[in-house]
C-alpha cells in the first residue's frame, strides 16, 4: 500500500521507499546508489551528489503530486539535466526496445493484424526518440550556455515549451488494437496481457516525464532566463556609467580643480592649494569646460556629486 504524503529533508531515505517503491526507478535516475542505511534524505543527497531540494520537489511531485514549487530559484538546473538524461537514456536504450521485445515475441508473425501492431508501436517509437533527440540536440545544450553565463538572440525555453507536444495518440490507438486482438491460447495471452501491462505503466511514466519538464524544468529555466536578462541590463547599466566616466577625459589634476571649484574657491585660492599658477588654473577651467560642456558653478557641483568627487552634504546648496 502506498503512502502518500509530502517528505521533507529530514525524512529517512528508507521511510520513502517503504512507502512507495516506485521511487526505486527516481533514485536510479538520480544516479543515487544503495546502501545508505538509515540516513536521511538530505545526507543520502549530499553524499551522492545530489541537490536536495530538487530532489525533494521530484519526488514530491512524481509520487504524490505535488505541483507547487515553493521557490523555483532553489532548484539545480545541472540536478534537473542529469535527471532528465538520465530518463532520456532509461526510456530510449530500454524501455522502448523492451516493449517491443515483449509485443514480438506475444504476436503471430504470419497474422496481417501483428504487422499492423509492430508499425504503429514503431511509429510511436521513432516520435519519442526524435522528441527526445531534439531535447538533448537543442534544449540542453541552450541551457548549459545559460548555465555558463551565455545568452542566446534566437532561442528561449518559450520556443521549446510552445512545441512540447505529447505524443499520446499513436500509442491510444495501439492500446485499443491489442485490447481487441487477443490471441486464443493461453500463452499468447498472457505475453500479450503482460505487454499491454508494460504499454500502460510506460505511458503513465512517460505523462509524468512530460509534466515534469512543463512545471519543473521550462519554470526553472525561464527562471534562469530571467536572471541573465536581468543581470545583461546591469552590466549594460555599469558599463554605461563606466563609459560616461571615462569619457569625460578629465585628467587627475582638472578634476582636483573642479573639487575646489565646487568648494568655492576662487582661480588664486586654487593656485595655492594646488602650488600651480593662476594661468594654469585658468587652462584647466577652460579645458573642463569644453569636455564637460558644463559652464556653471552649479552644473559642475551637479557634476561632482554625480562622479563621488564630493560629498553632498560637504557642498553649499
Amino acid at each position: 500500500m502506498k503512502t502518500h504524503k509530502i517528505y521533507e529533508a529530514y525524512d529517512q531515505m528508507i521511510t520513502l521507499i517503504g512507502d512507495n517503491y516506485n521511487i526505486l526507478q527516481s533514485l536510479g535516475r538520480f544516479g543515487i546508489n544503495l546502501g545508505f542505511g538509515d540516513k536521511t534524505v538530505a545526507e543520502v543527497c549530499e553524499e551522492q551528489g545530489v541537490d536536495t531540494y530538487t530532489f525533494l520537489a521530484l519526488v514530491n511531485f512524481s509520487i504524490n503530486g505535488f505541483k507547487e514549487i515553493d521557490d523555483v530559484s532553489k532548484l539545480s538546473v545541472d540536478t534537473l539535466l542529469s535527471y532528465l538524461r538520465s530518463c532520456h537514456r532509461y526510456y530510449l536504450d530500454f524501455q522502448l526496445p523492451f516493449i517491443r521485445k515483449e509485443l514480438t515475441q506475444a504476436l503471430d508473425e504470419r497474422d496481417g493484424l501483428a504487422g499492423l501492431i509492430l508499425k504503429i508501436y514503431d511509429e510511436y517509437a521513432l516520435s519519442i526518440h526524435q522528441h527526445m533527440k531534439y531535447e538533448e540536440k537543442e534544449v540542453f545544450p541552450y541551457v548549459e550556455q545559460l548555465l555558463e553565463g551565455k545568452s542566446s538572440s534566437t532561442y528561449s525555453i518559450d520556443v521549446y515549451s510552445r512545441n512540447h507536444d505529447h505524443a499520446e495518440q499513436k500509442l491510444r490507438e495501439l492500446k485499443n488494437i491489442i485490447i481487441k486482438y487477443l490471441p486464443s491460447d493461453g500463452m499468447g495471452n498472457n505475453l500479450l496481457l503482460a505487454a499491454l501491462h508494460d504499454i500502460f505503466n510506460n505511458e503513465e511514466w512517460l505523462i509524468q516525464h512530460t509534466e515534469v519538464e512543463e512545471r519543473i524544468f521550462i519554470p526553472a529555466i525561464r527562471h534562469l532566463e530571467n536572471k541573465m536578462r536581468q543581470n545583461d541590463v546591469s552590466v549594460k547599466i555599469s558599463r554605461m556609467l563606466h563609459q560616461n566616466k571615462s569619457q569625460d577625459g578629465l585628467s587627475a589634476r582638472e578634476r582636483d580643480v573642479v573639487v575646489a571649484l565646487v568648494q568655492g574657491m576662487s582661480n588664486k585660492e586654487i593656485a595655492d592649494h594646488l602650488c600651480i599658477s593662476t594661468n594654469t588654473v585658468i587652462t584647466h577651467r577652460r579645458n573642463i569646460a569644453k569636455k564637460l560642456q558644463i559652464h556653471s558653478p552649479a552644473g559642475l557641483t551637479i557634476y561632482a556629486i554625480v562622479n563621488n568627487l564630493v560629498d553632498i552634504s560637504s557642498v553649499k546648496l
